[in-house]
């Protein structure tokens, strides 16, 4: 496969998360070999965030991006949606400081990439294949990562509640098809009693039954109910496959959680980037043609 970026611009407007304020993505063509780059344009010099792990600046309840003083929140739903369509090169500007929750999932996105279209890129595209284990623990919390012919996810969840208990999802692979089928649509998750402290704290100001499942301490609040009867499980892998993202090129891999988070995902890719003697980067396809310059262009003046 080549590398790929999406054939026209498309925009989204929706409250921030976390910070409530409102905020308008737009997405543009990339040359190849640009990967995914945010831009925080409401900025009196707009700031470039690559959407790489040397940018990571927070994992509380979201992943952060930041460069200098310019930080860019909540870039893992965005970010999943992107890497399941298989696209590589993306610019996203944002005038704000967090990309909108829209309904809690990655659904939202999807379609927008979808309506967008894709190009495709007379570049090779390189993925980073895993030779060796690799695994960390924290307590009862735990990842690892093993040789597997493409991107497979094992994700268990346990929360001491009844409307969750424990959930595992198993060995889903990743590709369009089952990650529009089975994860996109899963929303993020909050508890009642713990909105009011996070509030206090800055963060959760845009949540509401619109875009979060909510719990109390025995029920799903949200009139609709679930999307899934495991839609928190579900969620939680939308959400790694948005932290691996950061990797800056895909993985192969079949990568199992247990108990995860942000933080835990992202000490993964931090990990696999600092041990490059248990994987190899590998490229799926070789132009026959020389490229010209009009090629290498044309995607992003699209």
């Amino acid at each position: 496969m080549t590398q790929r970026t999406i054939a026209e611009k498309a925009t989204c407007t929706g409250v921030g998360l976390h910070s409530g304020g409102a905020a308008t993505v737009s997405l543009f063509p990339a040359r190849p070999g640009t990967g995914v780059v945010f831009v925080r344009s409401d900025l009196e010099t707009p700031a470039e965030i690559p959407a790489r792990r040397t940018a990571l600046a927070s994992t509380r309840l979201a992943t952060t991006l930041g460069r200098g003083e310019a930080t860019i929140g909540t870039v893992e739903h965005l970010l999943a949606a992107v890497s399941a369509s298989g696209i590589d090169n993306l610019r996203v500007e944002v005038d704000g400081p967090e990309i909108p929750v829209m309904d809690g999932s990655a659904a939202p996105f999807l379609a927008l990439l979808a309506a967008a279209g894709t190009f495709d890129q007379r570049v090779a595209r390189r993925v980073i294949r895993i030779r060796k284990p690799i695994a960390l623990r924290d307590g009862d919390r735990a990842i690892r990562v093993t040789p597997a012919p493409r991107l497979t996810l094992t994700y268990f969840v346990e929360y001491p509640h009844a409307a969750i208990g424990k959930q595992r999802l198993d060995a889903l692979a990743i590709d369009a098809a089952s990650f529009e089928r089975e994860l996109a649509s899963a929303r993020t998750f909050g508890f009642l009693q713990e909105v009011e402290a996070l509030r206090r704290g800055g963060l959760a100001r845009g949540g509401s039954l619109d875009n979060t499942v909510v719990l109390d301490e025995q029920r799903v609040l949200n009139p609709g109910g679930l999307r899934f009867a495991d839609e928190f499980v579900r969620h939680k892998a939308l959400d790694l496959i948005g932290d691996l993202a950061l990797l800056g090129m895909p993985l192969l891999g079949h990568v199992e959680v247990e108990r995860g988070g942000h933080a835990l995902h992202q000490q993964l890719v931090e990990r696999i980037l600092a041990t490059p003697e248990v994987w190899a980067i590998e490229t799926s396809y070789t132009p026959a043609l020389p490229q010209s310059d009009e090629d290498l262009s044309l995607a992003a003046t699209a």
